[in-house]
């Protein structure tokens, strides 16, 4: 028997699952929640600053494998064969000469900026806007395959951000790497700048590489954006690889951290999404949503159907990111579940706030109660929610809570909520809420269908599409298409543990990966077509009411 793990870095947890390398079937799983993270460190909501701190990463990296490996049958640990990882994306962090995550040193090790910026960190809106502006004079557009337009939630304008405000970490950092190197890099002894093998997906989506430009944008591009970025480039990277391509062996010490042998190949990374629609089984044609708090959107296209296209307003198109031989197409959407998140605690402010402060109940009561109401919340906003039947008039959201991604990313434009009246309750305004995030979703099918990428098929992964037949039934009925959801809920640790059966050599291509372990799926959304006539009404009401909100109040 052989094994292969595959470690899926969200943004509150890592999953690790084991699984067999020539069926496909799962061994065991287990999911960690980062610690530091949990308890609300270095992060400020209002300023739009995530941060994690690596020691969350290691920690968990070493509890998820280890409780895995314990859950699974004796002798597992001695024939897997090997590992690899997907984490969001683009989550950065600076690192010194040597390789070491700044905060990792002791004297940046509280230091917000000396940490990884997390994919929704939009602390760096305003050197997104200069790499834009510089990109568009400048003889080469550095941001053509990236859909044109640099978001904020990526590399370069993030560690522009962090070094232009931080004068304490300027001399000690040398360079940046993404959590996806990181992590191959750190177990296989392979952190110093020099050494590090750079995930093509990450440096493609981005960071603004092109093998036709000779990696990144030169270092006058950069330095006009941002002179304290002066040097970057030279330190940094010129080549990158596919995840089908082995990074290196686990060290010793990390055999021994984790309880397996030195003879674990290690992948190369990749982001979360790219890995989940492998591990949904990509295909040509084929729309896959990885659905979570925020939505990533894959296709890939072969060579010959691109035809020189290059689509505007999305996250990307670059060779091999998703699966090597193919263009890799990314979009998505900045907030999703996190809209319902949101939605809910605020509903649950008086619950939280006033039910604690009750003086009619004992504590350990009061606990039981708050703890039933939050748990209950959306599954009865949901349940109330489908009874309400589709119509033209009504309350009308637009789903930018934490900005918009995809189409056309900009990170300064808020949600909004319009048609309200008297009789408008909690689960009137969660199905607006349900239909906008649907409505940006078909915005994101409708740039793909405009510029001549045909969708075929549309699969949905993550925990949403298996939980909440709300908000898939609505998203069929919105896109007018089937959909239909992976069986695994772990398909994003699932395409990673494909990506390392190859690494290590099980398996020739990811598409004999695919073949031999995919677990197919659980079941299919067929569209309500008279809902979806009565949504296209709706749909262009979501467009005016978009337009107005983008240019009208948040210009």
């Amino acid at each position: 028997m052989k094994y292969t793990i595959g470690l899926d870095y969200g943004s509150d947890s890592c999953r690790a699952v084991i699984i067999d390398a020539e069926t496909g079937k799962e061994i065991a799983s287990s999911v960690k929640y980062y610690k530091r993270w949990a308890a609300g460190k270095y992060c400020d909501p209002h300023k739009n600053q995530y941060r994690q701190h690596p020691l969350d990463y290691i920690e968990s990296l070493e509890e998820s494998v280890k409780e895995a490996l314990s859950k699974s049958p004796k002798g597992t640990a001695e024939n897997v064969v090997g590992i690899s990882f997907d984490t969001t994306g683009s989550t950065p962090a600076l690192i010194d000469k040597d390789g070491q995550v700044l905060s990792l040193r002791p004297e940046f090790a509280e230091n917000p900026n000396a940490m990884f910026v997390l994919w929704k960190d939009h602390t760096a809106i305003k050197e997104a806007a200069k790499i834009n502006e510089v990109a568009k004079r400048w003889p080469i557009d550095y941001t053509a395959y990236e859909g044109g337009i640099y978001s904020s939630e990526w590399v370069w304008a993030k560690m522009a951000h962090v070094l232009k405000v931080d004068e304490t970490i300027r001399d000690t950092a040398y360079c940046w790497i993404e959590h996806c190197d990181w992590m191959s890099a750190l177990i296989t002894n392979t952190t110093k700048p020099s050494d590090i093998i750079r995930s093509r997906c990450a440096a493609g989506h981005k960071a603004m590489w092109l093998k036709e430009w000779d990696g990144l944008p030169t270092d006058d591009f950069l330095t006009e954006v941002e002179p304290l970025l002066k040097g970057y480039r030279d330190r940094l990277f010129k080549d990158t690889y596919t995840s089908d391509v082995k990074v290196g062996n686990l060290t010793q010490e990390w055999a021994d951290r984790l309880g397996l042998t030195t003879t674990v190949a290690v992948g190369v990374g990749a982001f979360d999404c790219h890995m989940g629609a492998v591990g949904a089984e990509i295909g040509p044609k084929t729309f896959v949503r990885v659905i979570g708090t925020s939505t990533c959107d894959i296709m890939i296209v072969p060579y010959e159907d691109m035809h020189g296209k290059l689509i505007p307003g999305i996250c990307g198109q670059v060779d091999g990111s998703v699966v090597p031989g193919m263009i890799g197409l990314e979009a998505g959407q900045s907030g999703f579940g996190d809209i319902y998140a949101w939605f809910k605690s605020v509903l649950a402010w008086p619950i939280d706030n006033l039910i604690k402060e009750s003086s009619l109940i004992d504590q350990a009561t009061k606990d039981k109660l708050i703890a039933e109401a939050l748990d209950k919340m959306i599954p009865a906003l949901s349940k109330e929610a489908a009874k309400i039947p589709v119509s033209e008039s009504g309350v009308l959201a637009i789903d930018w809570m934490n900005g918009r991604r995809t189409p056309d990313a900009n990170q300064l434009v808020k949600g909004t909520i319009t048609g309200l009246n008297l009789a408008s309750d909690a689960p009137i305004i969660f199905k607006a809420l349900v239909e906008a995030t649907a409505f940006g979703s078909k915005a994101i099918v409708d740039r793909f269908l405009e510029n001549g990428i045909e969708i075929e098929s549309v699969i949905g992964i993550g925990g949403i599409s298996l939980k909440s037949p709300l908000v898939m039934q609505t998203l069929a009925d919105v896109l007018g298409m089937p959909i239909k959801v992976a069986k695994s809920e772990q398909a994003c640790a699932f395409g990673a543990a494909m990506f390392a059966a190859v690494a290590a050599g099980v398996h020739p291509t990811i598409k004999e990966a695919q073949a031999a372990m995919g677990q197919g799926f659980a079941f299919e959304y067929q569209p309500n077509m008279d809902n979806h006539r009565i949504y296209m009404s709706v749909y262009e009401k979501y467009q005016k009411l978009g337009k107005f909100t983008e240019t009208e109040l948040f210009s």
